[in-house]
């Protein structure tokens, strides 16, 4: 790997496409994978899916049930301390293991935690808020697992594995999604609530038994640390030297990422890549609330049978993207997702026009826009460990997720306005629409892309 300086900064080369192999079968590297990103879908499928119905039954208001959004948090910012789970672990236990195996346990401690709450009284802020600040913990302890289990998944899958390792992951996060979400809607009225959260504590305790097993190898990059400025001295240097020195090292960092036309033509797809899916999706669950659907019947065809498309999509994905090329891959996909949305708009139309919804097109819309999701998330994730680099692979990985959550979370934030003024099926229809003029960058990249390969 090459490392020169630019405009006084040092930066890297792209990384090869050849990550090192473990002594492995690649079977066993991508069950590996399938447990770690599982455990982690199981509390974000509950946060994300099954908590805010569960709050609204137990008449919590929706000013409160709005606020779960900053209980994400973490995720879009788990960014700034990547660089402290890729730089700081016990040789002895692994460069990845050191941090997964406490963060797992610790967040099946605080579902197990979650057990013990009467959620008849979440009305009562006494409650609420503690319950609050137990899922914001539950998802920092996931969003630092989340980087780490990254770094393993890029150091351990070369260049031809990586779309199967990242279909791995988006199935295994959607079979979390799954049994914590919608699965947990079904079964909560009748298991009870301590026993559904002690099951799933313990769910989460069997998935950390494969990479307890898991003799994680030394990495050949680890001691080949790219370092223009000695980290490690930094904190003998007196405050205001190491307040001067900390953006040469944060451009050490993460100036990567502009220091050239390919890297900024990257980068800009990463920052558009969500915004026309955040802006329809948070959408969907509203218009089938308002079509007449009850919780049950979104959690069961809306959020399972969605998910489960996502399942199929992310397989289809990755045998295409092997097939199409990693370029023409990701344009397509996400042609194919911004289609998709139109259709969204049909089944808004149809039951404006005749006051009732059709379960087959508001749902198959559902389970298609998921598939389509599912592919154009493979092919981005298959990339995003393409640029990668092997000694800074979590920090690396978990920057570029992370530019595609922050601003892809703008669409959400208009979203209800927009569907308020013009309505579910122009609000899809534009929707639509910017997903196709957003395909722009991932174009501008594409050629940029493609030259270098020449």
């Amino acid at each position: 790997m090459n490392i020169y300086e630019q405009d006084g900064v040092a930066v890297q080369s792209p990384p090869s496409n050849h990550a090192p192999q473990l002594p492995r079968p690649a079977v066993y590297s991508l069950g590996l994978l399938l447990s770690l990103y599982l455990a982690q879908g199981l509390p974000a499928g509950f946060v994300t899916q099954a908590l805010p119905a569960i709050l609204r039954q137990y008449d919590v208001s929706l000013t409160m049930i709005g606020l779960v959004g900053f209980l994400l948090l973490p995720w879009a910012l788990k960014f700034l301390w990547a660089p402290i789970v890729d730089g700081h672990y016990r040789p002895k236990i692994g460069q990845s293991r050191s941090w997964i195996l406490p963060t797992q346990l610790g967040a099946a401690g605080l579902v197990a935690l979650i057990a013990l709450f009467d959620p008849t009284r979440f009305s009562e802020p006494s409650v609420l808020l503690p319950f609050f600040a137990l899922l914001f913990c539950l998802n920092l302890l996931g969003a630092t697992q989340d980087v780490a289990t990254d770094g393993l998944a890029v150091r351990m899958l070369g260049s031809a594995q990586r779309q199967w390792g990242n279909a791995v992951q988006v199935i295994g996060y959607r079979l979390g999604l799954i049994i914590g979400g919608g699965g947990l809607l079904l079964v909560l009225g009748s298991w009870g609530w301590q026993s559904v959260f002690l099951l799933m504590a313990g769910l989460i305790v069997l998935n950390t038994i494969p990479i307890w097993r898991f003799r994680e190898p030394v990495w050949p990059h680890t001691q080949a640390r790219a370092a223009s400025h000695d980290l490690k001295k930094a904190p003998s240097l007196p405050l205001s030297e190491r307040i001067a020195a900390w953006w040469p090292r944060f451009q050490v960092q993460f100036g990567y990422f502009w220091h050239n036309a390919e890297m900024r033509a990257w980068l800009a797809v990463l920052l558009v890549f969500k915004i026309a899916d955040g802006l329809s999706s948070s959408m969907v669950k509203p218009m089938m609330v308002d079509m007449g659907y009850r919780l049950e019947q979104i959690g069961l065809l809306a959020s399972i049978i969605g998910s489960a498309a996502s399942l199929i999509g992310a397989g289809l994905g990755a045998l295409l993207i092997r097939r199409l090329g990693r370029v023409a891959a990701l344009i397509g996909f996400n042609l194919l997702q911004a289609l998709c949305t139109g259709l969204y708009a049909v089944a808004a139309w149809r039951w404006t026009v005749t006051a009732e919804a059709n379960t087959f097109l508001v749902f198959g819309a559902n389970a298609i826009e998921h598939l389509a999701g599912a592919m154009a998330l493979v092919a981005l994730l298959t990339l995003a460990m393409d640029y990668a680099r092997p000694e800074r692979a979590g920090s690396d990985f978990t920057f570029q997720v992370c530019m595609v959550t922050l601003i892809g979370g703008t669409g959400h934030l208009v979203s209800g306005a927009i569907a308020e003024q013009v309505g579910y099926s122009w609000h899809f229809v534009l929707s639509a629409l910017v997903g196709l003029l957003l395909l722009w960058p991932l174009w501008r990249w594409g050629r940029v892309y493609q030259a270098r390969l020449a």
